[in-house]
């Protein structure tokens, strides 16, 4: 248990570094792209170039990883985020923002899975919940604190700066990543075999709870584009600053990551982790729909404390569960869906809605990003009770 506790704390550091390193740009390039001239409906296309690539890419990942380990290919996703940070200082031009966030999605994708993957192949079958509670924790602390450090460093120094810290941080996150996280390889090449004829992306395809799992993630990060992509530039059309708009960020972050200690020691306990998905989801609705009404900065942070403790019981609850569902050699491949459909439904949100929003208005895109994910409910339950 004590390796344990010592291997799941090295995987949140790196997380926690990471996530915290590549977020910083999450107010600030939107805002950049707007002093070059590109479009809300440009910067909503490249968005959903990172989304696509690194959509496309998880689940490919996350199979090598089952091959050849998690440290090799987290390393290699690390070293290309760093780079493509370094590159942002060269970009003036939509298709240049296009290319890096297109490199962007490749390291992610490269990251992401894998670790999830490997925190799942640590962790007792009975503490599951906790560790993803943890781990995610660390994830979206980085997530949360990133966005405002950067908010805050792009009113103070500008966004050149932002981006030269964003890949001095990244290697500092490769070093730890490489010197301290012991190398680890998980084949599942014999269970496969042992298994029957049935190929692993198969099996994968027809496990109804996996599905389930999977779609309400692709729906629910449809909002979660919606919010990465377009609340900065809400907001700004409401009067708040970079600063505050950082801040906004920070609040969803924070309360999405640490609310995810309590609800993942909730999900070991409960019989049945599907009710607790459903619950979340229901309070990510209703912060959903509260952004489109937001005027004020206590308005979008109230929303925006809703939206993080509703994500972190839904999504806690939909990793542990993930990783009850499939058998252990199939793990970083569906862990790599699983990230397929959190980025998918950030791009479609990104690449669909900007040019709605041009028509609609910020308001009435967040009410009919609601909308969806109210009918999104009603097939995971569909397919998860069967």
């Amino acid at each position: 248990m004590q390796a344990y506790r010592s291997l799941l704390f090295i995987c949140c550091a790196v997380t926690f570094g990471c996530y915290f390193s590549t977020s910083m740009r999450l107010p600030v390039v939107p805002l950049y792209a707007r002093t070059l001239g590109i479009t809300t409906a440009q910067i909503g296309i490249f968005n959903a170039a990172f989304f696509l690539m690194a959509g496309l890419l998880s689940l490919p990942m996350g199979a090598v990883s089952d091959r050849i380990g998690s440290k090799p290919v987290a390393a290699t996703g690390v070293t290309i985020l760093a780079a493509t940070a370094f590159a942002l200082l060269l970009c003036k031009t939509f298709g240049s923002l296009s290319l890096a966030y297109l490199l962007f999605g490749i390291g992610t994708a490269a990251f992401g899975p894998t670790m999830m993957s490997f925190v799942a192949h640590i962790s007792p079958p009975t503490h599951l919940g906790r560790s993803y509670g943890w781990y995610t924790t660390a994830l979206f602390c980085g997530m949360s604190l990133g966005p405002a450090v950067g908010g805050f460093m792009a009113q103070r120094t500008g966004f050149e700066p932002v981006f030269t810290f964003i890949g001095i941080a990244l290697l500092c996150v490769l070093g730890l990543l490489a010197f301290v996280l012991p190398g680890q390889a998980f084949s599942g090449k014999k269970a496969t075999a042992a298994s029957g004829e049935k190929s692993p992306f198969y099996r994968l395809f027809k496990n109804r709870p996996l599905m389930a799992c999977w779609f309400v993630a692709l729906n629910a990060c449809f909002g979660l584009g919606m919010f990465i992509s377009f609340i900065p530039l809400h907001a700004q059309n409401t009067g708040l600053n970079v600063k505050q708009i950082g801040l906004v960020f920070f609040a969803q972050g924070l309360c999405n990551g640490f609310s995810r200690i309590p609800f993942g020691h909730l999900s070991d306990k409960v019989p049945r982790r599907g009710i607790l998905v459903m619950i979340g989801m229901a309070g990510y609705i209703v912060s959903l729909a509260g952004f489109g009404t937001s005027q004020t900065l206590e308005q979008f942070l109230g929303y925006a404390v809703l939206s993080g403790c509703s994500m972190g019981l839904a999504f806690t609850s939909v990793g542990a569960l993930i990783a009850e569902v499939v058998p252990a050699e199939s793990r970083g491949m569906a862990m790599g869906g699983y990230n397929t459909c959190i980025y998918f439904g950030m791009m479609l949100s990104s690449a669909c809605m900007g040019g709605i929003i041009q028509i609609i208005g910020f308001a009435y895109g967040f009410y009919l990003t609601a909308v969806v994910n109210a009918a999104a409910i009603g097939v995971f339950w569909y397919l998860y009770r069967r």
